[in-house]
């Protein structure tokens, strides 16, 4: 009886990628597989032809000769062999977990964060930090390998050096990761006498960041390489600084805009005149308008932050506050006396939203009573 074509058999066509061919192998595994139809013959038959076609198919050099001289090209190097329903399981759980055979089991290391505390002067002009990361580096003495120097590692004794094992229950077969090796496939006969066969040892080292004009809260620096050694020769992973900024005694950052308060006398937001206001460039000259009250803002242009991420500066925003004198001596108490007096006669005039302010106290009262 001839032998049919393999590509038919799987139900491909013949310019079928590899994971077409996978995915078609399964569907017609699962279909005939013997301990499905238990009592069907023929389905046995499907499934060890599905399996010769797999056999050939999947495999480069097989496929090549098989298209070439067909059946002939490949007679005598298939085994004809039956695949166990775990085996097909296997497969597929494999390639979903990665879990599959001949895996690499290099690992590139973890990723470490770093809190930098910035004051608000060097986040906003940028600065140069030394900082101490305590991570793991890869050993020297065995070059990661976690081997003795002079030795290697061998193929796991439990799983062959797969890294993964199968736990069968019942009718399903599933791949858990070697509990002897923990997935790496190898086991270490003659460890290190420096990692004790880790690969990777703890260090402290210092490193230089140099922190860009402009940066604020949550804002992060990437170092390509400075984190966690990877594992079996793996790369390593990144180290993320990340700003916190801490509180300013005069200052609060609202993206490029900076805020304070400045405390102004009872007799400077009346009278008016100049008050000499900090900025993170140097102290400038604000003039203070006559008959100032308490809120007003005043916006100094350009003398807030110029962000990391860039465009133009923003601006620093001072919100006065009118200050009421404490401590008065007799005099003052006087003057202030003498000044009340004086107020009082001008009424709406020199208080317009206090006199406002009773006459709809007033209204709302008179409104109570009606």
């Amino acid at each position: 009886m001839s032998k049919r074509d393999f590509y038919e058999v799987l139900g491909v066509s013949k310019d079928a990628s590899e994971a077409e061919i996978k995915k078609a192998y399964r569907r017609v595994a699962m279909k005939h597989h013997p301990d499905r139809n238990p009592d069907d013959a023929s389905a046995e038959e499907k499934f060890k032809e599905a399996n010769e076609a797999f056999e050939v198919l999947s495999d480069g050099d097989k496929r090549a000769r098989y298209d070439q001289f067909g059946h002939a090209g490949i007679e005598g190097q298939t085994s004809g062999g039956y695949r166990d329903f775990s085996d097909i399981f296997g497969d597929i759980f494999g390639d979903i977990f990665g879990g599959g055979r001949g895996r690499s089991h290099v690992r590139q290391g973890a990723d470490l964060r770093y809190s930098l505390d910035l004051n608000l002067e060097d986040a906003v002009q940028g600065t140069t930090v030394k900082i101490r990361v305590p991570t793991t580096v890869a050993c020297e003495a065995c070059d990661g390998s976690g081997a003795k120097p002079g030795t290697s590692a061998s193929d796991c004794s439990t799983c062959g050096g797969h890294g993964q094992v199968r736990v069968t229950q019942g009718f399903f077969s599933v791949q858990q990761t070697c509990p002897r090796c923990q997935g790496t496939g190898k086991q270490i006969s003659n460890p290190c006498h420096r990692c004790h066969g880790a690969g990777a040892v703890e260090e402290t080292k210092t490193l230089s960041v140099k922190v860009p004009p402009g940066v604020d809260n949550g804002d992060r620096i990437r170092l390509s390489g400075e984190g966690q050694a990877g594992l079996h020769g793996g790369p390593p992973g990144d180290l993320y600084v990340e700003m916190a900024v801490r509180p300013h005694a005069i200052f609060q950052r609202d993206g490029r805009d900076l805020h304070c308060e400045i405390p102004i006398s009872f007799a400077d937001a009346a009278l008016g005149g100049e008050l000499e206001v900090p900025t993170l460039d140097g102290r400038v000259m604000l003039k203070i308008p006559a008959e100032t009250q308490t809120g007003k803002l005043f916006r100094l242009r350009s003398k807030g932050v110029k962000s990391v991420r860039g465009g133009p500066a923003g601006d620093l925003l001072c919100r006065v506050v009118v200050e009421t004198p404490v401590h008065l001596t007799k005099r003052q108490k006087e003057l202030m006396e003498e000044f009340k007096q004086i107020q009082e006669t001008e009424g709406k005039r020199q208080s317009p939203r206090k006199s406002s302010w009773f006459d709809g106290v007033k209204s709302f009262v008179d409104g109570l009573r009606a």
